[in-house]
């Protein structure tokens, strides 16, 4: 659950972030927002959060 907040919070200061800058205008981000919404209510939702869930695995077994 925290990953996948954190993730949502990161896309969306990324869109905020676009918009503002002008590179993605108000309609595009709306369809970009629906279309997350929709998706997550498919059956990829579960295969989508498995990848995920392993990229951050992965990125957290990096050691520096």
């Amino acid at each position: 659950m925290a990953i996948s907040l954190s993730v949502v919070l990161l896309l969306g200061i990324i869109l905020v972030v676009l918009m503002r800058g002008g590179t993605i205008k108000a309609g595009p981000a709306v369809v970009a927002i629906l279309f997350g919404f929709f998706l997550a209510s498919t059956g990829m939702a579960d295969d989508i959060q498995r990848f995920l869930d392993s990229i951050a695995d992965t990125i957290n077994s990096i050691q520096f």
